[in-house]
C-alpha cells in the first residue's frame, strides 16, 4: 500500500499506542499495522477518515445519479426476472 508511511508490529503497537496515535493524529501519518509480516489494519486520523468517507459517498452519489439519468423507466416482475435467469 503506498500511502502507509511506516508500518509496526502488534508487538509495538502494544508497547507503543499513544506514540502511533499521536503520529497519526498530529502528524497525519498513516500507519500500518503487521500480523505475522503481513499487512493486517491502519492507524488513520480522524481527518482522513471524513475524507474517506466524503469521497466514497461523492461516488456513490455521482453512479446514482448516472444510473436515474439511464432509467428508461422500465420494469420487470420479480417472477419475470427468474425466468430470464433460469434460461
Amino acid at each position: 500500500m503506498d500511502t502507509v508511511t511506516n508500518e509496526v508490529t502488534t508487538r509495538e503497537l502494544r508497547s507503543q499506542l499513544s506514540d502511533v496515535l499521536g503520529r497519526a493524529m498530529y502528524a497525519g501519518e498513516r500507519i500500518g499495522v503487521t500480523r505475522n509480516g503481513k499487512l493486517a489494519a491502519v492507524v488513520i486520523s480522524v481527518e482522513d477518515l471524513e475524507a474517506l468517507e466524503a469521497f466514497e459517498l461523492a461516488q456513490d452519489l455521482a453512479a446514482y445519479r448516472e444510473a436515474n439519468s439511464a432509467d428508461d423507466g422500465s420494469r420487470v416482475t420479480l417472477e419475470e426476472l427468474r425466468a430470464e435467469l433460469a434460461q
